[in-house]
């Protein structure tokens, strides 16, 4: 009993927040709009719906959709019977899904009708689903056949079970790329997410009066636990869409008055190419946050001198930290360009040698973490764990100097990660992919620089000697076998490729060399 008393997790943050503010608009997603009572009483129906299906605590429950208003209760629903999200990418193919279903060792798979065919694919390839939950869309859909149906469970009669709870316990697992070619799934605590929604409110001065627009996909732990939850745990009000278009995402600033908005740079560019573009239709728009990449200098002036009342954020961080680690404020974007700023409320931060030394400003080291935001460590891999938090710090594996005032700015990546689009590339993956043409005999992956992407995936190849390939059979075999956004933007032949005297690769020598020709 007097753990439930002092008890603080996912479940009771929705609950906390009905209770402060029951009439007030909490989520509005196509023609579904829900006040914050109604929510919170959708989201306990739902949980004694799944738990009458069979979902128990610390059951995984895999979710392959898009975002709408039932990935929102789904989310909150799982939370409050302790079962464990697993969100999944819906850019991945058959097989990467199966991967992490079998990982996570998920019973249940949600998905949407879009996405029904890709989820039984996924789910037929020797993983343990044997329940499908359908989920509604932000556009009217009928349900996916031999699914249980969203509205069904969420119709339930049943009363919620009485499920021991502590904050301490896995919340979710969330897969994130690395330099290997599988991926490795983050497990995450009520508390460490909790931690995390506060350093969210009072860095990136997230608050009760936004009207915030989340477009992003809320399997992605930025628009997930960055924007839309804390939107939850402080009261705000969310229109939730899956179209993040030019067009689709003037409408809604427009029609809802939209305060409050995250995208990586590649979306905000759009936004200002759109022909639809008029600041007048951002009217209401105060605070714009982006992050995945830095956001290029011209843009960052173009923002201003077109949305001067915008002001901006740079969250940097990663899965494994909730995700956010440091902040760029507003008044510092012009001041500190290219900079990520500086640790948030709860996060210790440094940038340091082999030897874990704070390197001096300047020079180049391993940005390093200590959080109470931090994973408990690699689902299933201790290997991987234990590397991770070597030294007693998180090793974040991106490169980075700081400066006299202790602003940090990422420089190269360990993890040998591309970030394009936002969305996480790892170069092996993309190279094992290409090595499986006959004619390659060495490639390297790279992201350049792309004013529409960012970092573009760049493939610089070399053939066996009497073979030929084109850049579009490059892309065509990569685009059949693994995500669009993995797949090569560009791939460039060339006779060797830069290595040192002990034969290692030398690949910021290939971006050195083709940065200039990249745009």
């Amino acid at each position: 009993m007097k753990a439930r008393i002092r008890r603080q997790t996912l479940g009771d943050v929705l609950c906390r927040t009905a209770q402060r503010l029951p009439a007030k608009t909490a989520i509005i997603c196509g023609e579904t709009r829900w006040s914050y009572a109604e929510f919170d009483a959708v989201v306990t129906r739902l949980a004694a719906g799944l738990s009458q299906l069979g979902v128990a605590t610390d059951e995984r429950v895999a979710v392959l959709a898009r975002n709408s208003h039932g990935f929102a209760a789904l989310r909150f629903a799982l939370a409050r019977l302790g079962a464990v999200l697993v969100p999944i990418n819906f850019m991945l193919k058959a097989d990467e899904v199966a991967f992490i279903l079998r990982h996570a060792g998920a019973r249940f798979l949600a998905t949407d009708s879009a996405l029904a065919e890709l989820a039984r694919d996924a789910a037929a390839l020797g993983t343990e689903v044997h329940e499908f939950i359908w989920l509604p869309s932000e556009d009217p859909s009928l349900p996916a056949p031999g699914m249980h149906s969203f509205d069904e469970l969420a119709a339930s009669r049943a009363s919620l079970p009485t499920v021991a709870l502590a904050s301490t316990d896995l919340l979710q697992i969330v897969y994130t790329s690395g330099t290997e070619s599988s991926p490795k799934g983050a497990m995450l605590t009520h508390d460490a997410v909790l931690w995390q929604y506060v350093s969210c409110v009072v860095d990136a001065e997230i608050s009760a009066g936004d009207m915030t627009l989340h477009a992003l996909p809320l399997y992605h732990c930025a628009q997930l636990d960055v924007f839309f939850g804390p939107s939850i745990f402080v009261g705000s009000s969310n229109v939730i869409t899956a179209k993040p278009t030019p067009d689709n995402l003037l409408a809604l600033m427009e029609k809802f008055a939209i305060t409050s908005f995250f995208a990586p740079p590649t979306v905000w560019i759009s936004l200002l190419r759109s022909p639809g573009f008029d600041a007048t239709r951002l009217a209401s728009l105060t605070k714009g946050y982006y992050g995945a990449s830095i956001m290029p200098v011209e843009v960052l002036r173009e923002l201003a001198a077109r949305l001067p009342k915008v002001r901006l954020w740079n969250l940097y961080g990663q899965t494994e930290i909730a995700p956010l680690a440091t902040m760029l404020g507003p008044d510092d974007q012009l001041r500190k360009p290219g900079s990520c700023g500086r640790a948030v409320l709860n996060v210790e931060t440094r940038v340091v040698d082999d030897e874990l030394q704070d390197v001096l400003p300047g020079q180049v080291g391993e940005i390093v973490h200590r959080s109470p935001h931090l994973m408990l460590g690699y689902f299933h891999d201790d290997e991987r764990t234990r590397a991770a938090f070597e030294g007693g710090w998180f090793h974040s594996g991106d490169l980075g100097t700081i400066d006299e005032e202790g602003f940090i700015s990422v420089v190269d990546r360990k993890k040998d990660m591309i970030k394009t689009g936002g969305e996480n590339v790892a170069s092996r993956e993309v190279e094992e992919m290409i090595y499986r043409l006959p004619q390659v005999s060495e490639v390297a992956v790279i992201g350049l620089p792309d004013a529409h992407w960012v970092e573009a995936v760049t493939a610089v190849v070399v053939l066996k000697a009497g073979q030929w390939l084109t850049e579009d059979e490059v892309m065509a075999h990569c685009r059949s076998h693994m995500a669009s956004f993995k797949a090569p933007k560009r791939v460039v032949f060339t006779d060797a490729l830069p290595k040192n005297p002990s034969g290692k690769l030398l690949k910021r020598e290939l971006r050195k060399s083709y940065a200039d020709a990249s745009n």
